[in-house]
């Protein structure tokens, strides 16, 4: 069978490779490595059909050096070890290893010394975040090099290649302008998606000419990128949280929608939740029950229908003030208690040793429970609360905090009980 027009089409020198200006342009990092020789191991991070694959296997050609190419998550030990040997023979093996955020301990222990020692020149390449994903001590031995998404000038001058190229659509058809723009909209800056809808809109056009209505058949679905990785997906629910903490409506909405179309409503409602006790917090407590309700509702309609109460509901958190008092007074005390440990003292304990019945928590004296030193000695003056005045209700809260403040607060409940 014939291959794929993707694989047909593969670069085989750096000038043939799409996008990618700063790395393999005139005056790009690896281009300047392969001028002179000279290769280091390294990472390509970034969007899948980017050409970091490829750009592996340019380089270790130009560079006239053998290659191997190895999978992660499918390689296995023997082929390392035969990878190892043909290593030994040739002096330095260009080892190209896609998913690398994949290799497991016991394949990182092989191959670390071979890359420790420079007999295997490591290029991995991943989708992922290597700052997250990568194991650091393959990290630390490889350079990091981030690959863009094509430009959408990128996807048409690829499109434009394939329909004259020898190995490509050998010049037998042609295709409308608005037709590339579409396959550009749907691929997001994927060159390998943008030429399979190529070829397949190649097979169901009619006298050899693509138009737009050829190609929307192919384009059902937009390449959404966002949430093709872990990474990608946290991305987009932080984004989503951010737009709502900014009370931009308009973005927060366009995030629910992207994120509606992983069909996680779980995800989506545990992030929620967090946003009403985060970033709403004491200034509309309501609203977190309000978001309980709206996440039960989501969750027992599913989608496509759960986007309605969670849209409703997002609009409502965006439109609500603000206040992160809470948050950041809960976040300073694990702060404190991260720092140093402070003995609470003996009267709060449950059973307290060495104390007279007069020197014990009273459970009967209601009176004096506000006048109370219930933080450690070193603490007493801990105030958590400075700007706790954000909107009427927090003015309400800080009116009875500053009240109980002017009562000052004893450790000597001898003395408070008479």
């Amino acid at each position: 069978m014939r291959q794929p027009l993707a694989h047909r089409l593969r670069p085989e020198h750096l000038d043939d490779i799409l996008g990618q200006k700063k790395l393999v342009g005139e005056n790009g990092i690896l281009r300047k490595c392969v001028e002179q020789g000279q290769m280091f191991s390294a990472i390509f991070f970034g969007p899948p059909g980017t050409g970091k694959t490829t750009t592996a296997r340019v380089i270790a050609s130009e560079l006239k050096r053998p290659y191997r190419r190895f999978n992660a998550v499918t390689g296995n030990k023997k082929d390392l070890d035969q990878i190892f040997i043909e290593a030994g023979m040739s002096g330095q093996l260009i080892l190209i290893c896609d998913e690398v955020h994949r290799l497991n301990k016991d394949k990182q222990d092989l191959l670390l010394p071979h890359v420790e020692d420079g007999s295997i020149l490591l290029i991995g390449a991943t989708t992922a975040n290597p700052y997250h994903s990568i194991n650091p001590a393959i990290r630390s031995r490889c350079h990091l090099f981030e690959f863009e998404k094509l430009s959408d000038e990128d996807i048409k001058e690829g499109l434009l290649h394939a329909l004259k190229a020898e190995e490509g659509l050998n010049g037998g058809y042609e295709i409308d302008e608005d037709a590339l723009q579409l396959i550009c909209d749907c691929v997001n800056g994927d060159i390998r998606f943008a030429l399979n809808i190529l070829e397949i809109s190649a097979i169901l056009c009619r006298d050899h000419h693509i138009d737009r209505d050829t190609v929307a058949l192919n384009c059902k679905n937009v390449n959404n990128r966002s949430f093709g990785s872990q990474d990608g997906y946290y991305d987009l629910l932080s984004g989503f949280q951010k737009s709502i903490r900014g009370s931009d409506a308009n973005a927060a909405l366009y995030y629910l929608a992207l994120l509606a179309q992983t069909g996680d409503v779980t995800s989506i409602c545990r992030r929620l939740l967090v946003i009403a006790y985060e970033d709403i917090g004491l200034a509309n407590p309501q609203l977190a029950s309000r978001t309980y309700a709206a996440c039960q509702a989501a969750e027992y309609t599913g989608f496509p229908e759960a986007i309605i109460p969670l849209g409703i509901h997002v609009i409502d958190l965006c439109l609500s003030p603000k206040s992160r008092t809470g948050m950041d007074a809960i976040h300073k005390a694990e702060d404190i208690v991260n720092a140093k440990a402070y003995e609470m003292p003996k009267y709060l304990k449950l059973t307290p040793v060495g104390l007279s019945a007069d020197e014990r928590y009273s459970y009967e004296r209601y009176d004096c429970f506000h006048k109370i030193q219930y933080l450690p000695e070193e603490l007493k003056d801990l105030d958590l609360f400075p700007d706790f005045n954000a909107n009427r209700y927090e003015q309400q809260l800080k009116a009875v905090y500053e009240e109980l403040k002017k009562n000052k607060r004893t450790s000597d409940l001898k003395g408070l009980y008479r």
